[in-house]
C-alpha cells in the first residue's frame, strides 16, 4: 500500500477532532459513507480500533511522544499524524517502517522536515498563517515540498489549495460541525465531486 499516493489521489484528508467515541465514530461512519478514504482522528484509540478493518486509510493525530506512536499503531492506525516535527518521531517512523505526516508552520520548518525525507508535510494552521497565499508563496521557490494545508480550511478553498500546489487538502470542522449524519455524507460527496 503506497499510503502518499493514495493521499495524493484522494486529495481530500478527512479531520475528526472529538473526544466523544461515539460521536467520532459516527462521523467517521458518515465520512467513510461519503465516500473519503484517509480519516485523522483526534479522539480516542477505541474509536481507531473500531474502524480499522474499513476500506479506510486511518492517521492517528495528536502524537508527540514514541510510547503514544506504538499505542496508535497498536490500535490499527495506518499513520502517524504529529501536530511537531521532532526527531524522535521521525526516527520511530523510520524504524518500524511508518508513514509520518509532522505538522510545520514555517517555510524553514518545512523544509527541514524535507530533509529528513517526510514524504507529505502537514503545514498547520494553515488559514492562521496566510492561507492558499502562504501554500503558494511556499512551493514556489521550493516546488519539491509535499504539503498537506490543515486548520480551519473552508470547503469552498480546497479547490484553491490544491491548484496553489497542495497535494491534499485537511478539513474537518467545516466538514462535520453543526451536521447530522446524513449531511456529513451528502457534504462529503459533494466534495469529492468537486474535486474530481
Amino acid at each position: 500500500m503506497n499510503i502518499f499516493n493514495i493521499i495524493k489521489n484522494e486529495k481530500i484528508y478527512g479531520i475528526i477532532r472529538e473526544d466523544n467515541p461515539e460521536l467520532s465514530y459516527e462521523i467517521a461512519k458518515a465520512y467513510i459513507e461519503g465516500g473519503i478514504k484517509v480519516i485523522e482522528l483526534n479522539s480516542p484509540l477505541e474509536v481507531t480500533q473500531k474502524i480499522s478493518s474499513s476500506e479506510v486509510i486511518i492517521s492517528q493525530g495528536g502524537i508527540i511522544t514514541t510510547a503514544q506512536a506504538h499505542k496508535a499503531l497498536d490500535a490499527g492506525a495506518n499513520i502517524i499524524s504529529s501536530p511537531i516535527f521532532q526527531t524522535n518521531l521521525v526516527r520511530f517512523a523510520s524504524c518500524y517502517k511508518v508513514f509520518l505526516i509532522p505538522s510545520v508552520t514555517t517555510s524553514n520548518e518545512a523544509y527541514g522536515a524535507w530533509r529528513a525525507r517526510m514524504p507529505l508535510i502537514k503545514i498547520y494552521p494553515v488559514s492562521e498563517m496566510g492561507g492558499v497565499g502562504y501554500i503558494q508563496d511556499m512551493v514556489k521557490p521550493m516546488p519539491f515540498l509535499n504539503l498537506l494545508p490543515c486548520g480551519f480550511v473552508k470547503i469552498d478553498e480546497i479547490t484553491d489549495y490544491l491548484k496553489a500546489g497542495a497535494i491534499a487538502v485537511g478539513i474537518g470542522r467545516e466538514l462535520y460541525k453543526s451536521k447530522n449524519y446524513n449531511e456529513i455524507v451528502k457534504t462529503a460527496k459533494e466534495i469529492k465531486k468537486m474535486i474530481k
